[in-house]
């Protein structure tokens, strides 16, 4: 009988180019599109990476023959990579105008590190509606339209900045927070940090650092920003931050004794997504 399920598989999109920017689509960012290309081996075809479709759908062949697959569905496997390969399959295989609901528990077999061209770029598009599920000639109807508009009303307000690599700015209720997802080995992260944290210099232009998220096998630090700043007033103090940060992850000498606490004191209160 073949195995039904994988390996857990701590950092599923490692390999990928952009693995940060893989995990917070799937993980932070509410609606967002990046375009991949699939290898010759299978068909090399564009696909559109969403973060997530309609009732949850793994995937989606559009009656235009785009091929839309999501990334913030459930795990089923234990490796989300190969989970999200399987449905990126099997829409590649469906008639145009087919959703792909659900895939059950894959055998074993490609991951997207197998299907995917790593030579194109993972460059992703932070949208404020999720209008791109849509075939541009659908119709649309007043209820298509009311449902529409009430999936948008839950997307959070989410920029990507530009001036750093994955690092994605939002807005909740009243407050800003940037969380920057780092492709640099966890514990490698939580080291720097804490070299920063100890020495009372891991906040920027007046922004807090107040802990991270673990996702999908890496961290994402999180500051919480000056009230009322947009993502645009972020840019500048985070390129003149980055440096730092990048000279504390660099730093492999011993932590002294404040960054040791400053250490045990961001892990008692990471959040793990995933």
């Amino acid at each position: 009988m073949a195995k039904k399920t994988t390996e857990f598989v701590l950092r599923p999109f490692e390999g990928l180019p952009g693995e940060p920017d893989w995990v917070a689509m799937r993980e932070l960012v509410p609606a967002a599109t990046a375009t991949v290309r699939t290898t010759a081996e299978h068909g090399a075809r564009d696909v559109l990476v969403t973060t997530i479709l309609p009732n949850s759908w793994a995937a989606l062949h559009r009656a235009d023959g785009v091929v839309l697959v999501a990334l913030q569905t459930g795990t089923s496997s234990g490796d989300a990579s190969r989970d999200v390969a399987t449905a990126l399959l099997l829409a590649l295989d469906a008639e145009p105008g087919t959703a792909i609901e659900t895939i059950g528990l894959p055998t074993p077999g490609p991951r997207l590190q197998d299907v995917l061209d790593p030579t194109v770029p993972f460059e992703v598009t932070v949208q404020e509606s999720f209008a791109y599920w849509l075939d541009p000639s659908t119709e649309i109807t007043p209820d298509l339209q009311a449902a529409m508009e009430d999936a948008d009303a839950g997307i959070v307000d989410t920029r990507r900045l530009a001036s750093v690599e994955s690092a994605y700015w939002c807005r909740m209720g009243a407050r800003e927070y940037l969380r920057w997802a780092q492709a640099d080995d966890e514990q490698v992260v939580l080291d720097g940090l804490a070299r920063l944290h100890g020495r009372r210099e891991s906040g920027f232009d007046g922004h807090k650092f107040i802990g991270y998220f673990r996702a999908a096998g890496i961290v994402v630090p999180v500051w919480e920003l000056a009230r009322g700043s947009e993502a645009e007033d972020v840019e500048d103090g985070v390129k003149a931050f980055a440096p730092a940060l990048a000279a504390a992850l660099a730093d492999d000498a011993p932590l002294d004794a404040d960054a040791r606490r400053a250490r045990a004191g961001l892990v008692a209160r990471q959040v793990t997504l995933r």
